[in-house]
């Protein structure tokens, strides 16, 4: 099959040999998009590998079937019919699958081949650049939502002092208060989002050591005891004094750190966070447990996500950002393992660190 364009008809015919059909093949062959050309009859004369891979069932060949049979889409249809009898290229964006839904961008033209009209498709998949758009998009918005907040009651507070409150002695230092607190809020928030950015991006250097878990645990929990007695927490561990995992001495605070906060956060009053440390098929696996309300199932698969909060109202009133777990998740695989969550209503959650030993 000859490729020709229209417009160069009255031009000498390439030829027409097995040779040329079977070079043309392969060119197609060659390109990362999906490709089908369809006749006048909307049959599918050719495709290439990568449309067999995306199209069809166990890559059987296309050739000869329906394009109705391949794609059931009205809209594409359509458009690689009025390509054909109208000599018209066409562009249209359509999503794609049953199970595993797939956005493509496609470019439909006409040609000649021996007299005969036919429209070439080729199926740009945007998939991933939709997904990473929306991504992008939910950032920007999660994070203007995140700083308007403390940003509006500063500026709130200012003005009142300004209008002068400055001068009323029994409420400016609280109102200073208020907006320090503030302040304070989108300072961290920020240095989270910076944090998270270099970790994603690769540019966070990993210095393995073997690290005693107990004594750092310990560390962990003297930074933390004043949180936790506010709470009346109990902070436990049964770690061996000579349990040690392979891991960045530094990375493994800031993940520790995290996870033992929410748990004191997230708690109930008088409850309690227990840490442990398992050895088991070559993992080092460090756990930390609360007796917190737990997580609904719904929530589970979501929770390491940016941003994403069960409570939003008591996760502000408790001082959180929503990055944490994100961060815990990015330095985990950072070191080549990953982070895992188990939880049940009514008992609590149980976060587990799992690295490797070596």
């Amino acid at each position: 099959m000859i490729f020709s364009d229209p417009t160069t008809s009255s031009r000498p015919s390439a030829p027409t040999g097995p040779a040329t059909v079977q070079l043309l093949q392969g060119i197609i062959d060659t390109a990362r998009e999906a490709v089908f050309v369809v006749d006048d009859a909307m049959r599918i004369k050719a495709s290439n590998r990568a449309a067999c891979t995306v199209f069809s069932r166990g890559n059987a060949s296309l050739e000869q079937r329906r394009l109705s049979e391949v794609i059931r889409d009205v809209h594409l249809h359509t458009a690689f019919r009025a390509s054909i009898d109208k000599q018209e290229t066409a562009d249209l964006k359509l999503e794609l699958g049953a199970m595993e839904k797939r956005t493509f961008d496609i470019h439909i033209a006409p040609f000649e081949s021996q007299g005969q009209r036919h429209a070439i498709g080729f199926f740009y998949d945007v998939t991933q650049v939709e997904r990473l758009e929306k991504v992008r998009q939910e950032f920007l918005s999660n994070i203007s939502h995140e700083l308007r907040t403390p940003l509006t009651s500063i500026m709130a507070f200012v003005e009142t002092l300004e209008d002068g409150a400055i001068d009323d002695g029994e409420n400016n230092r609280r109102f200073l208060s208020v907006i320090r607190r503030n302040a304070e809020r989108m300072h961290v928030l920020i240095a989270d989002i910076l944090e998270l950015s270099l970790i994603e991006s690769g540019n966070v250097s990993i210095d393995k050591s073997h690290v005693r878990v107990a004594h750092l645990v310990s560390e962990i929990f003297d930074s933390l005891s004043a949180k936790a007695l506010q709470r009346e927490i109990i902070l436990s561990h049964d770690i061996d004094p000579e349990g040690r995992v392979c891991a960045d001495l530094g990375r493994l605070e800031q993940m520790l750190t995290n996870l033992i906060d929410n748990a004191i956060k997230f708690n109930r009053t008088s409850g309690s966070v227990e840490v442990t440390l398992k050895q088991t098929n070559g993992r080092s696996v460090i756990s930390v447990a609360d007796t917190g309300e737990g997580i609904m199932s719904e929530h589970l698969g979501r929770i390491f996500e940016r941003f994403y909060r069960l409570d939003r109202g008591r996760t502000r009133e408790v001082g959180g950002t929503g990055l944490g777990l994100a961060i815990v998740k990015h330095l985990s695989r950072l070191h080549g393992g990953e982070v895992s969550v188990e939880s049940e209503l009514g008992r609590g959650t149980v976060f587990h660190i799992e690295l490797p030993a070596n």
